[in-house]
Formats: structure tokens, C-alpha cells, sequence
């Protein structure tokens, strides 16, 4: 399995030794976990975002019906301030 080292401060390097210990699990546990669901939210709000990019794009013309001033000026268009 591949593996990677980690540099941490002096202060890090403690607190993380304080919260396995509290956890009663390893520094390696923890590291570990806390990175996987690092991982797991950014999936998750990759996926989020892509969903909303599908909706709003299949309900487009229902958004700029409903908000007509948020719709990009085309050339040689301008909005009375």
C-alpha cells in the first residue's frame, strides 16, 4: 500500500497524540480517518455541484423568465442605473 509522510509542528504532533489517546486509537487511525473523510466531503460537494450545474442548466430558461435582471447584458445592451 503506498504510504506518505506527514511533517507536523511540535504543537501538532502533540495534539494529535492528546486526541488518539482520548480516542483511544493510533495517530495513524486518526490521521488516516481524518483524511478519508476529507476525501469523502469533497467527493460529496464535487457530486452537489454537478447537480445543481445539471438542474440549472435544464431549467435555464424557467431562471431567466423568474429573474430577468440576473441574466448577463448581450453586446450593446446596458441597464438604467
Amino acid at each position: 500500500m503506498p504510504a506518505l509522510n506527514v511533517e507536523f509542528s511540535d504543537r501538532e504532533l502533540e495534539d494529535l497524540r492528546q486526541i488518539a489517546k482520548e480516542r483511544g486509537t493510533s495517530m495513524k487511525a486518526l490521521v488516516r480517518e481524518a483524511a478519508a473523510a476529507d476525501i469523502a466531503r469533497h467527493r460529496a460537494l464535487q457530486e452537489g455541484a454537478q447537480a445543481f450545474r445539471q438542474f440549472f442548466a435544464a431549467h435555464a430558461d424557467e431562471f431567466a423568465a423568474a429573474f430577468p435582471e440576473d441574466e448577463p447584458l448581450t453586446k450593446g445592451e446596458g441597464r438604467a442605473a
